[in-house]
């Protein structure tokens, strides 16, 4: 039955067109192609990633917030209370005012200490802001690097600059060194994102963070089966484009450099845009929707590309929205944290405010900094 299901899975009708076959893409002549077993790599590669991702952030990016002045916000923390740990822990951060009353009974707090302790408590589970910098620094680290990698692994190729090319023999098309090194790398490194998503900061768009990195890990994929690898190739370095501005940004925001990143998030917006809204819809999606046909009859290989392709299209759309929203805001003065990430929730009692700081009334700290309540907050 395993062998049935393997040769349903590798039919040659789902991968190649019409009167192609696996044998035909068998290395001869000096000549190399893509194979699906070269992809095994990536997931110790990914391992490797992670690892160094370690080192990285202790190493490098921890001394580069010092210098940088990255301060933590002095938060309270919620006394040991096992009642209300144990609520939080299994029945939910925010209880209703049903269960303050009911909690508040069991405690022996008032209702007001019972929700203040729930703030305290929900803060302490928020990730820090050397958290937030160390893995801003790491996907920035990675994301320029990757596009300086990529632009040289394609910026001299004929398909590079005419897209007709980018079919031109497919799928008999031999495989060069720096094309198989850019796949297997980015490859891996969206795997280690995805291993690691769970302990990374989670943002309000975490469900499309993980269909985004499964998308992308299936088109790369898919896209070195069935040898769309000069596609891969521009779809690949044009995502880097504009990524490691967007890390960029948010290095300097949690550095209290608030011009520096408002001015770095607006070119990333306008990169974005134009990468993502208009060259990957009306040039790339066309080559690859378009002109395969004008050689060879659609098959499921090309229609499942397209569909991949059309899935992370509209989450370009949804954070194109988001990133539009709040570049309008910073344009107009009113600059507010990453649309995508929870506020800091600050105490409220006349208790808290003194022990947070005594005299004056507690406000936000940036940096270490009270900030003005004149609606100028740190993005993420």
């Amino acid at each position: 039955m395993l062998q049935t299901l393997y040769d349903y899975f590798w039919w040659e009708r789902l991968w190649l067109p019409v009167n192609l076959t696996w044998a035909d893409l068998e290395d001869r002549d000096g000549r190399v192609y893509a194979k699906a077993s070269d992809l095994y790599i990536t997931l110790p590669l990914a391992l490797l990633f992670l690892i160094i991702r370690y080192f990285f952030e202790l190493y490098v990016a921890t001394p580069l917030a010092a210098l940088l002045n990255v301060k933590e916000k002095t938060r309270l923390r919620a006394p040991l209370n096992p009642t209300l740990e144990h609520f939080y822990l299994t029945s939910g951060k925010q209880p209703k005012q049903a269960e303050v009353e009911l909690l508040s009974r069991q405690s022996g707090l008032s209702g007001r200490q019972v929700e203040r302790w729930f703030r305290r408590r929900r803060n302490q589970d928020r990730p820090s802001l050397l958290k937030k910098f160390r893995e801003a620094s790491w996907r920035f680290t990675f994301y320029l690097i990757a596009f300086i990698a990529g632009m040289a692994v394609i910026v001299d190729k004929p398909w590079f600059y005419d897209m007709r090319k980018v079919w031109e023999g497919y799928p008999i098309q031999s495989l060069i060194p720096s094309q198989y090194w850019y796949y297997m790398i980015e490859l891996s490194f969206y795997w280690s994102l995805l291993f690691s998503i769970a302990s990374d900061v989670k943002r309000k768009d975490f469900k499309e963070q993980i269909i985004h990195h499964v998308a992308t890990i299936i088109l790369i994929s898919f896209s070195w089966f069935a040898s769309y690898v000069r596609a891969g190739t521009l779809i690949m370095a044009l995502h880097d484009s504009s990524d490691y501005l967007l890390e960029s940004a948010k290095m300097f925001n949690y550095a209290g450099w608030k011009n520096t990143c408002n001015n770095i998030f607006i070119v990333f917006a306008i990169v974005f845009i134009i990468t993502r809204l208009v060259i990957l819809p009306f040039w790339i999606l066309h080559c690859t929707l378009v002109y395969p046909l004008e050689l060879y009859p659609a098959f499921f290989g090309y229609y499942f590309f397209n569909f991949m392709m059309g899935v992370l299209q509209l989450l370009h759309i949804f954070w194109a929205y988001l990133i539009l929203r709040m570049a309008h805001k910073f344009i107009t003065g009113k600059l507010v944290e990453d649309e995508r990430s929870d506020r800091e929730e600050t105490e409220s009692s006349e208790g808290e405010e003194a022990a947070a700081g005594g005299g004056a009334k507690s406000r936000p700290l940036a940096n270490g900094h009270p900030i003005l309540n004149n609606n100028h907050r740190k993005n993420d």
